[in-house]
């Protein structure tokens, strides 16, 4: 299996910051699936460029970022149309992952967890449909948000199944993910959580050495801890978040993939082959499922409370795991990660989880619209650990 630098090199970018800001001084790069002024988007599949013009101005997001000072220094990696979330991209190869050098780094923002966690870059903009910045944040040791369904601007960004896509970021620091979230966050008025919970249902899919890890995780958030929750088999969310997601990456590709008949690496080509083949009837009757469980999840959070779980089941899978373990272990990832996309909410990876092959994230998942107090959260708890100067889960600032 071929490896690839987690920065683009055939296709360089730069952008000076256009004002000074709290970003200042710090470098990033973005996925490939964004608009930068000049070029063209690769969406992770060679034909995609040679098909689509060069955009005019930058993605909103990127343009956020050089106006609060930061400094655009590359494009990064993706897996193809970010349909998958292996992080192996049949035409480039698999970026590094420095936190378990025989493992992928997950996707499919790939190569923006690969150039933080390499320290290539201060942080990173990618998008997450399925768990494509919070699977990559928990196998390089990274943080990374998930952020609330709409809080921040798609435009000029590439979509796979636009009820669930997000633009999220990464960063080795939480303070970073932190002023990366004051940029592109909108202000609101939510409620500040008061209490966490654990979520039963996830710590049922992980082994338990994880699961003890994150009892005593949830105590370290400073919250009182409330009384574990159920929201019911997480295999339900999955089911009818694949089926509309399915569903949706077909009408944004299905003309184009038609057309043009590229090639699709493993993974990938089962399943848009699968995609193509459901029907308008078995979209809308999972859709209706979906907005059952939505409703559900939404009633039980509430607008005070902040479930935890690990966002994985385990660090990353090695490159020569069987296919047959890559799709287990894909099955009961996306089990963990569909509970967000589903209800719309944000998630935020922690690396504070690990088992005997590397990191696993540790997820705080809050109301719509919480996602400043989750950065918040997270940043005052580096910033308490750093004070203390002593061992725990929690890294330093």
């Amino acid at each position: 299996m071929q490896r690839c630098s987690a920065i683009i090199t055939d296709d360089p970018v730069h952008a000076a910051p256009t004002h000074p800001g709290p970003l200042t001084g710090l470098r990033f790069a973005v996925k490939d699936v964004m608009d930068v002024a000049g070029t063209t988007m690769g969406m992770g599949h060679p034909q995609w460029a040679s098909t689509h013009s060069a955009a005019d101005q930058h993605a909103d997001c990127i343009s956020q970022c050089l106006a609060q000072g930061a400094e655009l220094t590359g494009k990064t990696q993706t897996d193809e149309l970010t349909y998958s979330l292996a992080g192996n991209n049949h035409h480039y190869g698999v970026a590094p992952n420095p936190a378990v050098p025989d493992a992928t780094p997950g996707g499919s923002s790939s190569g923006s967890a690969s150039a933080v966690a390499q320290g290539l870059v201060d942080f990173a903009i990618g998008t997450d449909t399925g768990g494509s910045i919070r699977i990559p944040a928990s196998y390089c040791g990274l943080y990374g948000l998930r952020p609330s369904h709409g809080a921040v601007s798609r435009t000029g960004v590439g979509s796979l199944a636009p009820q669930f896509d997000t633009v999220g970021w990464l960063a080795q620091r939480a303070d970073i993910l932190m002023a990366v979230g004051d940029a592109l966050l909108p202000q609101t008025n939510a409620p500040i959580p008061n209490q966490v919970a654990l979520l039963s249902d996830g710590m049922d899919l992980v082994g338990m050495e994880i699961a003890q890890q994150a009892r005593r995780a949830i105590r370290s958030l400073g919250l009182p801890v409330s009384r574990s929750v159920s929201v019911g088999s997480l295999e339900s969310y999955r089911r009818v978040f694949q089926v509309v997601q399915a569903y949706q990456a077909w009408q944004t590709h299905g003309e184009w993939i038609t057309t043009n008949k590229p090639v699709f690496g493993p993974g990938v080509a089962e399943r848009f082959e699968a995609a193509s083949n459901i029907t308008a009837e078995e979209a809308r009757a999972a859709q209706t499922n979906l907005n059952g469980l939505r409703q559900r999840v939404r009633d039980l959070i509430g607008d005070d409370t902040v479930w935890c779980m690990p966002t994985v089941p385990a660090a990353a899978l090695p490159l020569s795991a069987p296919a047959d373990e890559v799709d287990r272990i894909r099955g009961q990832t996306l089990c963990l990660t569909a509970l967000a996309g589903v209800a719309g909410l944000p998630q935020l990876s922690l690396p504070w989880l690990r088992d005997g092959r590397g990191p696993v994230g540790f997820s705080l998942i809050g109301p719509p619209g919480s996602d400043r107090h989750l950065l918040r959260l997270a940043r005052n708890l580096a910033f308490a650990s750093h004070r203390r100067k002593a061992p725990g889960p929690v890294p330093a600032v």
